[in-house]
Order: C-alpha cells, then sequence, then structure tokens
C-alpha cells in the first residue's frame, strides 16, 4: 500500500480549509511516499490544522514519541513493539513538517506553541489526558516545553539526547575542559535558519546528505573531533561544507530499506518542513517567557557519551528544577541513540516506565 503526496495532500488540504493556515504550502510532490519498514499502518488524525501521520499501537498509559532532525516516526520503530507488549499505548507521529504529516511553508507556523499543541490535539482525538513525552532532538526539546506549557497533560517527560533548558535565574553550571565544537560562521543551525540557503545542498544528492548525517564516528565521536583543527568544518559543524566534500566524515550505519526509506521520503517532501523548526526559533524564547521552569513530574534524561551537539554535560544541574530526575547515559553512541544502540535504550525505558508510570 503506497499514498501518493498528491493523494496525501488533497485530504490535508480538506482537513485544513477551516484553520489559517496557508493552503498552497500542501501542493503535492510528483513522488510516491511509501509506507514505512518495520511500522504499524499509519493513522491519520487531524489537529491543530494539519493532518497528522500516527502510528499508534497498544492499550494502557500512553507514551508519545517525538522524533527529531532529519528524522521521522520511523526513528522508533524499534521501541514501538516493546513497548505495546509491556503494556502501554504508544503514539509515534510524523511530526509537523516531516513525511506523511507535512505542513506549511511559513517558518510562522513552527513554533513551539504549534509543536505542542498539535501533541496536545492528536491526544484530545483518543480522549487521552496525559502521557509520557519521550523526545529525542528537536523532539526533546518539544517534550521539555510540554512540561512547562501543559504540565497537566504530562504523566512523565523522556529526553534523549536533549537535556532540559536551565533557568535563567540559576547560575550557570561549570563545565570542565574546552568545548569539542567551535562555533562559526556556518555552524549548521545557524545556516539552516536562513531561508534557500540549505534545501539546495541538502536536496542535490538526498542520499549522500542523509549518508553523512546518519552516521557513525566522524562528526559523532568527540575525542575524534579535537584532532580537527578550530577552523575546519568539521570542528565548526559545518555541515553544508562537509555534505558536498567527496567523502564526508563518519561510516552509515542504517539498514538498506530503513535508509531508502528516509531518502525516498526527504525526494518527495524537501527538506523545508524540518529547516523551519530551526527557522522559527528566534519565535520559541517568547512563546515560554513567564512559563514555569520547576518541574514536578516524573522525568528521565538519557544522554549519549559521543554526542558532540548534545553533550551529556548539557544535562549537569537538571536536578536544581527537575523534581523528579533520573539520568542514564549510553556509552559509546553518537547522536542517533534510539536508533544506535536500541535495546540498551528499550531496557532504560521500560525500566523506567513500569516503575514511574504503571
Amino acid at each position: 500500500m503506497t499514498l501518493t503526496r498528491r493523494q496525501f495532500n488533497k485530504a490535508s488540504a480538506i482537513a485544513a480549509m477551516g484553520s489559517a493556515l496557508p493552503l498552497s504550502c500542501l501542493q503535492a510532490a510528483s513522488a510516491e511516499i511509501p509506507l514505512p519498514p518495520y511500522m504499524p499502518a499509519p493513522k491519520f488524525i487531524d489537529s491543530n490544522g494539519i493532518r497528522m501521520a500516527v502510528y499508534e499501537q497498544g492499550t494502557g498509559p500512553a507514551v508519545v514519541l517525538a522524533h527529531g532532525f532529519p528524522e521521522l516516526a520511523l526513528s522508533w520503530r524499534h521501541q514501538i513493539g516493546p513497548l505495546v507488549e509491556a503494556g502501554f499505548h504508544v503514539m509515534a507521529p510524523d511530526l509537523r513538517g516531516y513525511g506523511l504529516t507535512g505542513g506549511p511553508d511559513d517558518p510562522a507556523y513552527y513554533d513551539v506553541q504549534y509543536l505542542c499543541d498539535d501533541l496536545i490535539g492528536m491526544l484530545d482525538t483518543r480522549g487521552i489526558e496525559k502521557a509520557v513525552f519521550c523526545g529525542h532532538d528537536w523532539g526533546g526539546y518539544v517534550v521539555w516545553a510540554m512540561g512547562r506549557l501543559y504540565p497537566e497533560r504530562c504523566s512523565g517527560i523522556i529526553g534523549l539526547n536533549t537535556a532540559a533548558e536551565r533557568p535563567s535565574e540559576l547560575p550557570p553550571v561549570e563545565r570542565e575542559g574546552p568545548p569539542s565544537l567551535v562555533r562559526g560562521p556556518n555552524y549548521y543551525a545557524d545556516a539552516f535558519r536562513q531561508p534557500g540557503r540549505a534545501e539546495p545542498i541538502l536536496e542535490a544528492d538526498v542520499r549522500k546528505t542523509l549518508e553523512f548525517v546518519f552516521s557513525r564516528g566522524g562528526i559523532w565521536d568527540r575525542e575524534a573531533m579535537y584532532e580537527w583543527p578550530e577552523n575546519s568544518p568539521e570542528r565548526q559543524m559545518d555541515w553544508l561544507t562537509m555534505i558536498q566534500q567527496e567523502d564526508p566524515p563518519g561510516e552509515p550505519f542504517m539498514p538498506e530499506d530503513v535508509l531508502m526509506y528516509y531518502v525516498n521520503t526527504f525526494k518527495a517532501t524537501g527538506f523545508t518542513g524540518g529547516l523551519n523548526w530551526y527557522r522559527a526559533n528566534p519565535r520559541n524564547g517568547p512563546v515560554l517567557e513567564g512559563k514555569p521552569f520547576r518541574l514536578d513530574m516524573p522525568c528521565l534524561y538519557i544522554g549519549a557519551e559521543n554526542d558532540t551537539i548534545l553533550t551529556p554535560e548539557r544535562a549537569d544541574g537538571m536536578e536544581d528544577f527537575v523534581s523528579d530526575l533520573e539520568k542514564y547515559l549510553v556509552l559509546d553512541c553518537g547522536h542517533w541513540t534510539q536508533q544506535e544502540k536500541p535495546e540498551e535504550v528499550n531496557e532504560v525505558l521500560l525500566d523506567w516506565l513500569t516503575r514511574k508510570i504503571t
């Protein structure tokens, strides 16, 4: 079974007719997006002006899995089955701007209020009062924001690689040693915020882009980072330059069928939806301004030893504003933690969930 982008966008446009979203953003691409391997069939849920593709299974306490950039719900393929078997109702959506969900071209519709409201609307369609929100990378940012914007809807929060933002009124945490990254003028997140700059490079050879991003070693090895000069694209996380190199650093680790699903999907959708999360980031501060930082629901942070962007040290001091916090570090692992070390991540998730939630 496949859904063409045209069929999907036609349905999305109908769902969005009563909203303020500009429907021009939902124009069809010519390529087909197949259903992903190793996943339940998607269910389509109207939420917050968009039509979300949600991979849903199980009964019991709800667990929402939120992916990062440039991922899809498929990034949780190793977690859904074990969580369902353990007695949880799992909901893993393609988030706003991604995959079979899609979304507006205008980055104004991608601040954290929209992203959290998407998840609230998803729960509301199922009559679910509370859920555990588990997020990786950008998804981690969203789930920690859920704890500030909608604490009454959170039975627990899990940040995978992503730590909760430290309150500005607290003194900074002192960290030892120099950072492995040197933030230069072409740092990937800054480049991504510039409209139209990243798309031609990311989309020129989608497979090459994703093989570079979804890799082990290279830029996902903290010790190796120190071996590159401070002005090198590797040390400065200049993704757009590295992607254009003949042999970018790192070794791809995705199985071929999984990689090709990512490739075919991003060929069909492009990267603008995901990049809009970066472009909307300046709006997030005002959205969260004045919202309480203290989190009183059970929380779990899972870090990865070799993540060079979301380093484990970012979680230092979370105890100062999270009442019930546990931490775990996955050794010998880069940024794509639930896909690199699925068995270990699952063991940690299930242990915490069965103690704290069931």
